[in-house]
């Protein structure tokens, strides 16, 4: 995936550009940019503001372009007029995401944009946004309105999604119980997310913020999946930010993939199906995704806990983790390294109405019986290790499904196996309710 940058250079690498590339790596994005202007900046104190030429803009933006495929462009500091004509006039034709991030001020005190350029960035700009992402601050500049309600925080969403922007983010918005919420309004919906506040000064989580959900746009995830990845993303940036330099920290958002946003909405939607609290085993249930080329269990993503049963509910305990899983994560590890496509799995409780129904799907079934199994493996520990080359020993193709009927003082277990965890559950939702 390609993503574009277009905005101001932070030579503090905290913010602009440069913080974009950063996010854009971390995630597994290959990142371009295009400089509106030159600051001069550093963690303690804003210095110069120096704009490009619109000939040198547009020679950047061009060449990029005709040589790149672009998968979405995030759009930061643009400063005066002339760079924001030049931008709208490259970019209008042009049917990919874009995020617009209006940075108006800097952490460290720096003007971002002439006040006479703020009619033409509404004009020219927020036309162009497949999401804006302005926080409070930002917001009541646009809209010339004092932001001092959630009724009042709707009423400046509306007008700025009139001004052209499809899906309006307004960030920063000050929750009960040391929260923090971003109001979206989507072109049918509104809502709320809320998050925990970190009571730190940081430079950057506006920008990580806003590259975050550029790239989960990119990779076809919905306004509400992408503000929640981005928000968490946001979030680990402040808490992991570093003291670089003399003055305020500098976010630093550590390596947080798409394995771990891919998992974590099949898990919120395999909470969310009707009596699923039936499928879950005495044990519990972990649900992993694994990297590429995994070596071991500490290279596949799973909860720390498991997914619990409490009376009819079906709650998560525990944090997603690579190395969170220990039996899901043995069986996948096997499954993987005869049939490499495969990444993800969960398992369910073992019923004989279950398996029926897994016929009827003609889903690919194998089968161990644990009471074959070695009295060196049980010493050893490595039941499902053997278990699991026992079921795949000679198939040819991925089996959906490998399943045990339990020994003397072991639990009965199906587990269900896909390329990713959604394939996984496309599965599940053929053989259960």
């Amino acid at each position: 995936m390609n993503l574009l940058s277009i905005g101001g250079s932070d030579p503090s690498s905290g913010a602009g550009i440069q913080s974009d590339v950063k996010t854009f790596a971390e995630l597994g994005a290959y990142g371009l940019t295009v400089i509106t202007a030159i600051t001069g900046q550093n963690t303690s104190s804003f210095g110069m503001v120096e704009p490009v030429s619109k000939e040198i803009l547009k020679n950047q933006i061009e060449s990029v372009l005709t040589d790149f495929k672009i998968d979405g462009v995030k759009i930061g500091m643009v400063y005066n007029s002339e760079i924001i004509k030049t931008i709208y006039q490259q970019l209008r034709r042009l049917k990919i995401p874009i995020v617009v991030d209006p940075v108006i001020k800097s952490t460290t005190g720096g003007i971002l944009i002439e006040n006479k350029a703020i009619e033409d960035f509404k004009k020219y700009i927020i036309p162009l946004a497949t999401v804006i992402t302005p926080n409070k601050f930002e917001a009541e500049i646009l809209t010339k309105t004092k932001a001092d309600s959630k009724n009042k925080i709707e009423k400046i969403a509306k007008n700025i999604q009139k001004m052209g922007a499809a899906n309006v983010i307004i960030t920063g918005i000050e929750g009960k119980n040391q929260k923090i919420e971003d109001f979206i309004l989507e072109e049918k919906t509104k809502y709320l997310v809320s998050g925990d506040k970190i009571n730190n000064i940081n430079h950057g989580s506006g920008c990580n913020y806003s590259a975050a959900i550029i790239f989960a746009i990119s990779k076809k995830k919905s306004i509400r999946e992408a503000v929640k990845f981005a928000k968490e993303f946001a979030y680990n940036s402040i808490k992991n930010a570093k003291k670089i330099g003399k003055g305020i920290k500098i976010t630093d958002a550590g390596i947080k993939d798409m394995i771990n946003l891919e998992l974590s909405e099949s898990i919120n939607d395999f909470i969310k199906i009707e009596n699923i609290y039936k499928n879950i085993p005495e044990c519990q249930t972990n649900f992993v995704y694994s990297k590429q080329n995994p070596k071991s269990t500490k290279d596949m993503l799973g909860i720390s806990g498991r997914i619990v049963k409490a009376g009819k509910e079906v709650i998560v305990a525990g944090n997603l983790t690579y190395g969170g899983s220990k039996h899901v994560a043995t069986a996948l590890l096997e499954v993987n390294k005869k049939f490499p496509t495969i990444h993800s799995a969960i398992n369910l409780k073992y019923q004989d109405s279950t398996i029926s129904k897994i016929k009827k799907a003609k889903l690919s079934t194998s089968y161990y019986d644990r009471t074959e199994e070695p009295k060196d493996v049980k010493n050893k520990g490595s039941s499902i290790e053997w278990g699991i080359k026992t079921a795949i020993k000679k198939l040819k193709d991925p089996p959906d499904i490998i399943f045990h009927k339990g020994d003397f003082g072991k639990e009965p277990m199906i587990i269900v196996f896909g390329e990713t965890p959604k394939s996984v559950l496309k599965k599940l939702l053929k053989i259960i309710g």
